[in-house]
C-alpha cells in the first residue's frame, strides 16, 4: 500500500485508477501526471518501483493542490460568497442547487426528503 498524498491509494489497481483515490485528482489529471512522472498507467500500484512512488509525490507536490489544501480552499470559496451575500452564497446556505438546476422537481439529493406541510389533513372529531 503506497502512501501519496496522505492518502493510502489501493495495491491492487492500476495506478491511473489508484491515483484518482485522492480528493482533487480525476481520470484527466492523473494520466497528466503519470506522464510527467514517466509510469505506465497499466502498472498495478504493488509493482512500482521506490523511485517512480516517489516520482509520482513530487509531480502531485509540486504541481496539484490536493487533499486538504484543496478542500480548505473550496470551503473558503463557498464562505466568501456565503458573506457578500451573492446569490450562488443563499442557494448554498440553504442547501438548494447552486448551478441553474430546476428545483420543482429532481432536487431531492440537494434538498433532502419532502416535509409534509401541517394542518393539511382534517382533524379527527374529539371523542367526549
Amino acid at each position: 500500500m503506497a502512501r501519496i498524498a496522505g492518502v493510502t491509494i489501493p495495491s491492487e489497481k492500476q495506478v491511473g485508477t489508484a491515483l484518482t483515490y485522492i480528493y482533487g485528482i480525476g481520470p484527466k489529471f492523473a494520466s497528466s501526471i503519470l506522464a510527467a512522472a514517466r509510469v505506465e498507467s497499466a502498472t498495478r500500484v504493488k509493482d512500482l518501483t521506490e523511485a517512480e512512488e516517489q516520482r509520482l509525490r513530487e509531480v502531485i507536490d509540486r504541481d496539484y493542490s490536493v487533499e486538504g489544501d484543496l478542500q480548505r480552499l473550496v470551503t473558503n470559496n463557498i464562505k466568501r460568497l456565503r458573506d457578500i451575500g451573492s446569490y450562488r452564497g443563499l442557494r448554498h446556505k440553504n442547501g438548494l442547487p447552486v448551478r441553474g438546476q430546476r428545483t420543482r422537481t429532481n432536487a431531492k439529493t440537494r434538498k433532502g426528503k419532502g416535509v409534509a406541510v401541517g394542518g393539511t389533513q382534517k382533524k379527527a372529531s374529539a371523542k367526549t
